[in-house]
């Protein structure tokens, strides 16, 4: 093959971003562009849609200058995008009709909270495999069209479409009002609480329930398969995979055995485990999802579990209480003291998610006294991602059936070395990082390569995984007790503020 790379489009929560990786999935090049994040009203979270294609049309040409390549040299491009978050669009115009609503909005809790007894949870799970919550996109898509007189009729003529942001990327990537594709992957629509876990088609009866058009619905279709051809700045290359980034960190970690695990740790923090084939239904707050399906028709599904607050609690450590200037700043801070002073930070300031999906909590910092400074505050928000992780991890573990051996880590925060310890040392496992950290961009440039035959199968992608950083346990079982012991009364109190 005469093209040299392979494309990833990252767009994330903050940013977009345009990765290149080689064939020995080192990155090459790269473009990124941060753009706004809008808060209207308390609880409510929403992007520009139009901002964000903006800036994807502007960091293809970065990424490309990068490395001083041309598009020749691109033998396909696969987006990764955050999951849950979408957009309703013209397909005439291909102008929004709305903002894009974030997967953090928490407007329809209240609608979600009604939904989990009339007509109950089981009617969600036998369906789509997870509970209705705020954090899906089917009760955000119902409160839009019935708050927008006209919408839904709109939406019934075909006037209207809708995606989740790879679905909006590609679908002007590929022409737009001019014969753009309408596609969505398994992986983002899997967590639509429209798609059929079992068939992975759009549910029937879900899309009667949520009263959703079916007129504005893309086609499900595998994370790996050519969909169509891009143009502009991208004119003749193959748009060759979808994934929502929590899965694509998965497959960019090589995860394909059924039992590994990563966790990647951003804004907030996700834990996959590959389940095999098989649907594993869970009892203890894990959700069930799609993790990929190759051109083939052969598919893999996880149990994942969600924390809502990680990267996001030293970000609000740094702008909203002013003790650091940069969000490194925080280990160093946090290594001028031996422990946290019995402080606990429990960062539920959208609810808490897994394993406790409890979106009535706000956050809570306990066991304040004279004595607790900067430097304990800073440990207690490290340790708060560290149980946050233990908590999803204990409750994987008795889903599956299996203890964890180890976990795979990924993400802007695996550079801080002390929370990684942190990690290693409540979950009494070695935690391990490789040596590419953009193991969501890497997944989906691998789903892309493997469609164009650019990487023959996943072995190859296997022997690109090399080892950067390990961290193995250090404290004793005493210690660990008294701190998970620490943990659970911060986790009381902030489940006690639901109910309040």
């Amino acid at each position: 093959m005469s093209a040299r790379y392979v494309l990833s489009i990252d767009q994330g929560t903050t940013s977009t971003r345009a990765m290149l990786f080689d064939q020995h999935g080192r990155l090459a090049g790269m473009g990124q562009r941060e753009h706004r994040q809008i808060f209207p009203h308390p609880g409510w979270v929403e992007h520009d849609a139009a901002e964000i294609w903006h800036n994807t049309r502007r960091v293809i040409p970065e990424a490309l200058a990068d490395l001083g390549i041309s598009v020749s040299d691109v033998a396909a491009v696969g987006i990764a995008n955050q999951r849950e978050t979408f957009v309703l669009w013209e397909r005439g115009t291909g102008r929004p009709v709305c903002p894009a609503i974030v997967w953090q909005d928490t407007r329809t809790r209240a609608i979600a909270d009604r939904l989990l007894d009339d007509p109950g949870a089981d009617f969600f799970r036998k369906r789509a495999g997870i509970p209705p919550a705020s954090y899906f996109t089917a009760p955000r898509l119902s409160w839009l069209m019935d708050s927008r007189p006209g919408l839904r009729d709109r939406a019934r003529s075909g006037d209207l479409l809708l995606g989740t942001m790879e679905t909006w990327l590609i679908w002007n990537l590929t022409g737009g009002p001019d014969g753009g594709i309408h596609v969505t992957d398994v992986t983002n629509a899997s967590r639509t609480l429209l798609m059929n876990l079992e068939s992975l088609q759009w549910d029937p009866d879900l899309l009667e329930f949520f009263d959703v058009p079916e007129a504005i619905l893309p086609r499900i279709v595998p994370s790996s398969a050519v969909v169509g051809t891009a143009t502009g700045a991208l004119a003749g290359v193959p748009v060759a995979a979808a994934v929502g980034d929590q899965q694509g960190a998965l497959f960019g970690q090589t995860c394909f055995e059924a039992g590994e695990v990563k966790c990647t740790y951003g804004t907030g923090a996700f834990l996959l485990m590959n389940t095999g084939d098989e649907i594993v239904h869970s009892t203890h707050g894990m959700l069930p999802t799609v993790a990929y399906q190759l051109a083939d028709g052969s598919k893999a599904y996880a149990l994942e579990g969600s924390i809502a607050v990680a990267g996001g609690l030293v970000q609000w450590v740094r702008d909203g209480l002013g003790l650091i200037k940069t969000a490194p700043e925080i280990e160093t801070l946090a290594r001028t003291v031996d422990d946290s002073g019995g402080c606990v930070v429990v960062p539920a300031f959208t609810g808490l998610f897994s394993p406790y999906w409890s979106s009535g909590s706000r956050g809570v910092i306990s066991g304040l006294t004279s004595f607790v400074t900067a430097g304990h505050l800073a440990r207690a928000v490290l340790e708060s991602c560290a149980w946050q992780t233990s908590d999803v991890v204990e409750a994987m573990a008795a889903d599956a059936g299996v203890p964890l051996k180890s976990l795979r880590v990924d993400g802007g925060m695996t550079a801080n070395h002390l929370m990684m310890q942190m990690v290693a040392d409540v979950l009494d496992v070695s935690v391990v990082r490789p040596t590419i950290s953009e193991t969501v961009s890497l997944g989906a440039a691998y789903l892309a390569g493997l469609a164009v035959d650019y990487w023959s199968d996943i072995r190859v992608l296997r022997r690109n995984w090399h080892r950067a950083g390990q961290w193995d346990p250090q404290i004793s079982p005493q210690l660990r007790e008294e701190q998970h012991a620490a943990w659970r009364s911060g986790i009381g109190r902030t489940l006690g503020a639901d109910r309040d």
